[in-house]
């Protein structure tokens, strides 16, 4: 997206919402996974209808196979590496936060890491850097792929 329609969005979302500015630092680390997860979704989402028109169950398989704990947990073992310092300390604050509900269907390392994971997501987009956030997805999800290539030549 060009800089001039990033700003755009940003400035219809605070006109229309009358939203106010806020300090991403005062934020909980949940708070942080909370909206994080939503993001992440949602740009998930995206690549997945982008991929083409198909039945919503399969849409919806898709879709979950990418943002499950799990698939979370294994893109953060590679991108913890390429993290700064500050975003690094966002990813650990997530993964140490206590969650009142437990790991579904999912171990608690991956459930851990994957809170992390969607911590970070929530604090680069309301830092509003974005450009940042989908890099890291991308990142994140070239490494799921290679990783599913070298099990499949096995």
């Amino acid at each position: 997206m060009e800089k001039g329609l990033e700003w755009q969005f940003d400035s219809y979302l605070q006109e229309i919402f009358q939203l106010k500015e806020v300090d991403v630092q005062e934020y909980s680390p949940l708070t942080l996974a909370y909206i994080g997860d939503g993001i992440y979704d949602l740009v998930i989402r995206t690549l997945v209808i982008n991929r083409g028109n198909k039945q919503v169950q399969k849409l919806h398989q898709e879709t979950s196979a990418l943002v499950q704990a799990s698939a979370q947990s294994r893109m953060m073992r590679v991108l913890q590496e390429k993290l700064t310092e500050e975003e690094h300390a966002v990813y650990k604050r997530g993964r140490n936060a206590k969650s009142v509900s437990p790991a579904k269907n999912q171990s608690v390392t991956d459930y851990r890491r994957a809170t992390g994971f969607e911590a970070l997501m929530g604090y680069l987009y309301l830092k509003k850097d974005w450009k940042r956030m989908l890099e890291l997805i991308r990142d994140g999800l070239e490494s799921l792929e290679e990783e599913d290539d070298r099990l499949t030549k096995e």
